[in-house]
């Protein structure tokens, strides 16, 4: 049998978050875990829970912290927690900044349920979840630059191992399965993976998958 998605809810709107919440108990292969009506409840609540959700889906506009600030937090204390935003905002710059702050996904609140549910299980499963709205984001003139630079804008060179490598994670095969791929130990394949992250100053899967998005070296095909 496999194990339930733990799920967490961080919405000041109760009427959207009881419908969510009404969704999410509804799927088998899911568990609500917990509810908060801003970002600093929802810290609280971590700090004594011993059970941490998997899934983070949070609203961006919420009293005493926002989801920008919690986010924040979360990569801090949190960081195996992985975020899926769900806002109003369909601004380019907010998505490709909430993306690159490390979260796993960005959805607008008009999507339907099959989306919702679909990004979920993506999340967990894959680390990311990119919509034509994302992807339009991040590949934005605004967005891009010249030649291959990290989230600071600073100009950086990868390997053409690292590219390798990089196209196989965005193509979702684990560190054992590229390491098979490409006659590698996995352990050399974690190295390279840190080396993509720390280059690059991605926080997680997701931000590597926007950055090879982003800059070309990988494409998502809808």
């Amino acid at each position: 049998m496999q194990p339930k998605i733990n799920i967490a809810l961080a919405d000041d709107q109760i009427l959207f978050r009881e419908g969510i919440a009404s969704i999410i108990k509804n799927e088998d292969d899911f568990h609500l875990l917990m509810e908060a009506d801003n970002g600093l409840n929802f810290l609280s609540k971590l700090e004594s829970t011993q059970e941490l959700p998997d899934i983070l889906l949070m609203d961006m506009e919420m009293p005493d912290m926002d989801g920008m600030q919690l986010n924040e937090e979360l990569r801090k204390k949190f960081p195996s927690i992985k975020v899926i935003v769900l806002s109003v905002h369909a601004k380019e710059r907010l998505m490709a900044r909430m993306i690159q702050a490390g979260a796993c996904g960005y959805l607008l609140k008009n999507c339907n349920k099959n989306e919702l549910l679909g990004a979920i299980r993506a999340v967990f499963n894959n680390g990311y979840y990119i919509t034509p709205n994302v992807l339009q984001a991040i590949q934005s003139p605004s967005a891009n630059t010249k030649g291959l630079t990290n989230i600071q804008s600073i100009p950086i060179d990868l390997s053409p191992r690292e590219i390798e490598v990089l196209k196989l994670i965005c193509e979702e095969f684990s560190n054992a399965e590229i390491a098979e791929k490409l006659f590698l130990s996995v352990r050399t394949v974690d190295g390279h993976r840190n080396n993509l992250l720390a280059k690059t100053g991605c926080h997680n899967t997701a931000g590597l998958v926007l950055f090879a998005v982003k800059h070309r070296i990988f494409e998502v095909l809808f």
